[in-house]
């Protein structure tokens, strides 16, 4: 079947979709931890013998897109390993357990061939590399900005859950090894996806948070 519209191919084997995320609201003040845009992202990717899903969300009403995340799922296998970046973003992570009695461990030991968990030591996020895609997959601590290839750090009150005094610049310097990878995509949840010049968009995101 054809994929629903807010499906984009992103490379062989990996997509990403948006979706309204049903806890937004309008109006929140700008910098707050409310300040968000409604459409979310998630990721698909067709790994060896398995569909990994990182913070999916699947919305009411969105039955062709499970459709969709059933053939897919028939035709990587039937494993379904369903990945969050941070508690924020469990989103349908429920559902696809119930649906597809899916796993949900990020453990190195849990994943397939093609992707890897980078835990963010002190900022409470997991990113995903996916190294045949040269893709990474980001939460909350990389933002897509308001123009193409433009990425930001997330704005300080998104960090005051961790407790202490967690600055941009402290959630920038635990972005910084991120700069050993090979980076050409960034898929982030929050605003559109880098799909080129992904290394060189983190160093200025990092850059700028300093």
């Amino acid at each position: 079947m054809l994929a629903p519209a807010d499906i984009t191919q992103i490379d062989d084997g990996l997509w990403r979709w948006t979706a309204g995320h049903p806890e937004w609201r309008a109006g929140a003040r700008p910098g707050s931890t409310g300040d968000w845009a409604r459409e979310v992202g998630s990721v698909a990717l067709a790994a060896p013998g398995a569909l990994v899903l990182i913070d999916a969300l699947i919305p009411a009403g969105g039955e062709a897109l499970w459709r969709w995340l059933d053939e897919r799922r028939d035709e990587a296998g039937s494993e379904v390993l369903a990945l969050t970046t941070l508690k924020w973003h469990r989103r349908s992570r429920d559902d696809l357990v119930a649906r597809y009695g899916a796993s949900t461990s990020r453990a190195a030991g849990a994943l397939p061939d093609g992707i890897e968990a980078i835990p963010l030591a002190g900022i409470g996020e997991t990113m995903f590399w996916l190294p045949g895609q040269r893709a990474l997959v980001a939460g909350d601590r990389l933002l897509g900005g308001d123009r193409a290839g433009e990425l930001r750090v997330c704005p300080r009150s998104w960090l005051s859950y961790l407790g202490g005094d967690v600055t941009r610049a402290d959630a920038a310097e635990a972005l910084r090894p991120l700069l050993d990878l090979p980076v050409e995509r960034v898929l982030a949840s929050h605003g559109p996806p880098t799909l080129t010049g992904g290394r060189e968009a983190i160093q200025r995101a990092i850059d700028e948070a300093m």
